[in-house]
């Protein structure tokens, strides 16, 4: 990839050979905001993915008075015993939707927190409502004022909560900030993913005490203090998901490595119910497919539905599948910025609303196309992989 970020892909060809798959991007914006919430000691988290968004975050905790030290390629430990501002009102977070975390986590470190509200891919409305709500359940004050979130309690005190919708970002964040409140904190409804999982198991590790993480039913009883850890990241179940796509689309023989394939299981059958083959063994999944895709029906919903990170991805196989599919969009009404862009390869895609009507063609064709958000920009590349010239 070159500076103005583009790709030339030469299609046509089928896939070969194995790749590892990287550390959770979601877990780890999630337990490196947790990391500064230490009181006593160092956290030392690797198996860190080499994105923007960790580097981004790493800055702004250094900045914040955090000592980060690398001391492997996706290993860093982290001393937070300087960070003493309640504050993180640093332009990159502009940049980044997991940076709201940092409220949470400042939040239940300090009682009090401001930060800049968070930027991300624009797919949709994604209000914070919901975190919004949790903390003032915890006896917070939470304004925005001219783009800066601001949320302070003299004392945040553990209750019952209830999520209107099931919220990643607000189940994050309430465990950030309900670790150490006084009392008992429960989260009804909510978010069961994989990285919700993690952050708690990492609290955990730090000394907090969360039960029923992966259910929807989280239990929260503070603590005062939280201590160092050593902990390693899961992997990431969307470039997994993205890669299995890929496989199954451009046919061949793949391999993955330091994959968790539970956490995988409604892509593995939907690429089966297509004709796909999917071996799993332990930490690996192997995707083996000669023959062309068949049609399905597919509908995204919060896990352990079908991710609707992996939408995107899926229509690119869809529009060169045997029939017609019908894809239904759950979770993010924009979800399907990056159909007009595979129009332009030739697909064949009608789009009503939250529906992606699919008549599948043998082939497309090679074109210039542009991203539209992140993974709109996997969907094209698993379009250019598949697609003639």
């Amino acid at each position: 990839m070159n500076k103005v970020g583009k790709f030339v892909i030469e299609g046509g060809r089928k896939l070969y050979g194995s790749a590892r798959v990287s550390g959770a991007k979601n877990a780890a914006v999630g337990i490196l905001s947790a990391a500064i919430m230490c009181d006593d000691g160092t956290c030392t988290i690797d198996n860190l993915p080499d994105i923007d968004d960790v580097k981004t975050l790493i800055g702004i905790i250094r900045q914040m008075g955090a000592n980060v030290t690398e001391t492997d390629r996706g290993t860093v430990v982290i001393d937070s015993s300087g960070v003493k501002s309640n504050k993180a009102l640093f332009d990159e977070l502009k940049s980044m939707r997991g940076s709201y975390y940092l409220l949470g986590a400042l939040l239940g470190k300090f009682g009090q927190a401001e930060i800049i509200y968070p930027g991300g891919c624009n797919i949709g409305v994604r209000p914070i409502d919901q975190h919004i709500k949790g903390f003032q359940a915890l006896g917070a004050e939470v304004i925005t004022e001219h783009g800066v979130i601001k949320a302070s309690a003299d004392k945040l005190v553990g209750g019952p909560i209830y999520f209107d919708i099931v919220s990643v970002g607000a189940t994050i964040n309430i465990m950030l900030a309900a670790c150490k409140a006084e009392g008992v904190t429960t989260i009804d409804n909510a978010a069961k993913e994989p990285h919700v999982v993690d952050v708690a198991n990492f609290l955990n590790s730090m000394g907090a005490n969360i039960k029923g993480a992966g259910t929807d039913m989280i239990r929260i009883k503070g603590v005062k203090e939280l201590h160092g850890c050593t902990y390693s990241v899961i992997p990431d179940q969307i470039e997994a998901g993205t890669f299995m796509i890929a496989a199954a689309a451009a046919g061949g023989d793949v391999t993955l490595l330091n994959v968790i394939p539970k956490h995988l299981e409604s892509v593995t059958a939907k690429l089966e119910e297509m004709g796909a083959e999917i071996i799993e063994e332990s930490d690996t999944l192997r995707i083996k497919c000669d023959c062309r895709p068949k049609a399905i029906n597919l509908k995204t919903l919060p896990y352990p539905g079908f991710p609707t990170d992996l939408q995107q991805p899926m229509t690119s196989i869809l529009s060169i599948a045997e029939g017609r599919s019908i894809v239904t969009e759950g979770i993010f009404e924009g979800r399907f910025k990056h159909v007009d862009e595979l129009k332009r390869m030739g697909a064949n895609i009608k789009v009503e609303g939250r529906v992606a009507i699919i008549d599948g063609i043998k082939k497309l064709s090679g074109a210039s196309v542009s991203a539209t958000d992140l993974r709109a920009g996997a969907a094209l590349i698993i379009a250019g992989i598949i697609a003639e010239g």
